[in-house]
């Protein structure tokens, strides 16, 4: 285990109030499907994009929900929700 540094701040408790009023998404079966129907449609595009963004996109139409992002490689994604900010 590492040892903190003198003078550093640890915000373990701002942490854990932001875990307790945040909804966390949990991967699934589900999320497994969409993640591979995703990464073979940008593969038969010849579209690759970062590995996280491509789960990050698949909880997002699993869950129906909207992105919001600056990356426009997520507009690769066919039927992703979209709102750039």
């Amino acid at each position: 285990m590492s040892k903190v540094k003198p003078g550093t701040f640890l915000c373990f408790d701002r942490i854990d109030d932001f875990a307790l009023t945040t909804k966390v998404l949990n991967c699934s079966a589900e999320t497994t499907k969409r993640y591979g129907e995703i990464k073979n449609r940008l593969k038969d595009k010849g579209k690759p994009i970062p590995e996280n963004d491509i789960w990050i996109a698949a909880l997002a139409k699993q869950y129906d929900l909207t992105l919001v992002t600056r990356d426009t490689h997520f507009n690769e994604i066919d039927k992703l929700k979209l709102e750039a900010w």
